[in-house]
């Protein structure tokens, strides 16, 4: 299938189910009108296409087509039969949901999401028109990453309910106030047989040992962000533990038209903790000439 087909209305997203690397079939949920400016959104680890909700409907308010992808082994994606992940494979698919938007196109990633972006950026520049990358860069902080790490390896054998799994995200993320319904965590995670929910992502992507150490995938991340001439926007949660000023600034040696905006009420998970500054940033950095 093709991006192309069916309009959504805006206010509202159609799913459809796009081709990636290896036979794996892709959701992703398209926002706003046929015939706009293209924009992907590739969110971070852990999450899902869901977490774009509120920033694509403002996207498409402003006339741009979105598509917000749920990357291999999350969401209602694919699994990888032998557990193929990393940011090499998500950029294989993006290399190919691009083909099937079929025209360029802004990338929108966070975490993992951006680091996929650039490598899908570096090596398809003539389909990228820009790439924005939300609170990560190639030589991020060990101890914010670990953190991620442990959180989302922190719940092998799920949740009792979902009041549980609500305490446990409270815990992880104590700058941002707990909502007071859990209804949106039924989309981020799935009530199993065994009665307990679990979050709605592959546990290989945790249990695989990386083939690279970090230094090298830094290595190799930096070695694309030199490749780029597109323009990069990076938007930095003030309050992250993931990247750094110094981080930001080694990023910017690799990528010197890089252009930063400061989020002061975010942390690395930007787009939720303070939505309406992150989408009025994306809004005009999207809609430019």
């Amino acid at each position: 299938m093709t991006v192309g087909e069916a309009p959504s209305n805006g206010r509202s997203p159609r799913t459809v189910s796009l081709s990636g690397a290896d036979g794996l079939k892709l959701a992703a949920d398209i926002w706003g009108p046929d015939t706009g400016p293209s924009v992907l959104m590739l969110h971070g680890g852990g999450q899902t296409r869901h977490s774009w909700k509120a920033t694509s409907r403002v996207l498409a308010d402003a006339g741009l087509r979105v598509v917000a992808l749920d990357l291999r082994g999350h969401g209602d994606s694919d699994w990888s039969p032998d557990g193929s992940y990393g940011f090499e494979k998500n950029s294989e698919d993006v290399l190919e949901v691009l083909d099937q938007i079929d025209t360029p196109t802004t990338i929108i990633g966070a975490s993992l999401g951006g680091l996929t972006g650039l490598l899908a950026t570096a090596a398809a520049p003539d389909r990228v028109r820009r790439l924005a990358m939300v609170d990560v860069v190639p030589r991020f902080e060990a101890a914010g990453s670990a953190r991620i790490r442990d959180f989302m390896r922190g719940a092998p054998r799920g949740f009792a309910s979902l009041d549980e799994a609500a305490d446990a995200i409270a815990a992880y993320l104590p700058h941002r106030e707990k909502p007071r319904s859990t209804d949106g965590l039924r989309r981020n995670l799935r009530l199993r047989d065994d009665g307990r929910w679990y979050w709605h992502w592959d546990p290989q992507m945790m249990e695989k040992p990386p083939t690279t150490t970090p230094g090298e995938r830094s290595a190799q991340l930096e070695a694309a962000a030199r490749t780029i001439t597109v323009p990069v926007l990076l938007l930095q949660g003030k309050l992250s533990d993931v990247i750094s000023d110094h981080g930001v600034e080694e990023f910017r040696g690799h990528v010197p038209h890089l252009e930063v905006v400061t989020l002061n009420g975010a942390a690395h998970t930007a787009a939720g903790d303070d939505n309406d500054a992150f989408s009025a940033a994306v809004v005009e950095f999207c809609s430019r000439p």
